[in-house]
């Protein structure tokens, strides 16, 4: 059941959910995981499947999905950062440093093959950030990114808040790990590190926002925004252009 939620966008979103519940095209899945799926088993899932992607015997991968409490270390994640380990901290080949996520988060798991979409991974990443920020959008939100700053990010009482983040690695062409939006997550969790190194700025959601959204919700607006992301991201001559 899709709630109701705040502005004309938002409403449209529902109003359109049960036309995009199948909205790539054949050779690409999109999966919506139920309840919470261990980080742990999701990450040795989704390995395999970018294995089996970049060997030419699995379609591509969408997979929207949700976690236990954990905070999870990129490549470049500092020690520093890390203020309470009140949930488990797991190492992670994304870049970027330490995030958090868990419950009332949507998880998005991209598995691409990018020697179909022109071997750019900085358009990969403008095209995943745009998509986010796109989804949003299609719920009320103005969100935006922020060059030399990892991450989405909207207004909160006047404030630059961060609202999602984004976290890629590319292994021989194929994407992994890719976005979190914060939908309703218990946003004190995020006070056991400094999100993506990044002290002086706050953490927000749609909930924090007035926008009473859940995930199946903002799962259609990603919907609704997929054709668009593909057509960016298997594009990037134009994007450069």
């Amino acid at each position: 059941m899709v709630e109701t939620h705040v502005g004309v966008a938002s409403a449209s979103v529902g109003a359109q959910l049960g036309s995009v519940t199948n909205p790539l095209p054949s050779d690409i899945e999109w999966r919506t995981s139920a309840g919470l799926t261990p980080y742990a088993d999701a990450l040795a899932e989704m390995e395999a499947r970018a294995l089996a992607v970049g060997a030419g015997g699995a379609r591509e991968l969408l997979w929207m999905l949700e976690h236990p409490p954990v905070y999870t270390a990129g490549t470049s994640a500092d020690p520093g950062d890390l203020i309470d380990a009140r949930f488990p901290v797991i190492p992670t080949g994304r870049g970027g440093k330490y995030t958090y996520h868990g419950p009332g988060q949507r998880i998005g798991y991209v598995v691409l093959d990018l020697t179909k979409r022109g071997r750019d991974v900085r358009c990969y990443v403008h095209a995943l950030e745009s998509w986010v920020i796109a989804a949003l959008g299609e719920l009320g939100v103005e969100a935006f990114a922020v060059d030399g700053r990892v991450g989405i990010w909207t207004l909160d009482r006047g404030r630059e808040a961060k609202i999602g983040a984004i976290g890629v690695r590319v292994k021989r062409w194929v994407t992994l790990h890719g976005f979190s939006v914060n939908v309703d997550p218990d946003l004190s969790h995020f006070g056991g590190i400094v999100p993506c190194g990044l002290s002086e700025y706050g953490v927000t959601s749609l909930q924090s926002l007035g926008i009473s959204a859940d995930l199946a919700t903002f799962d259609a607006a990603l919907a609704l925004t997929a054709d668009a992301f593909l057509e960016t991201v298997s594009c990037p001559q134009e994007n450069e252009a």
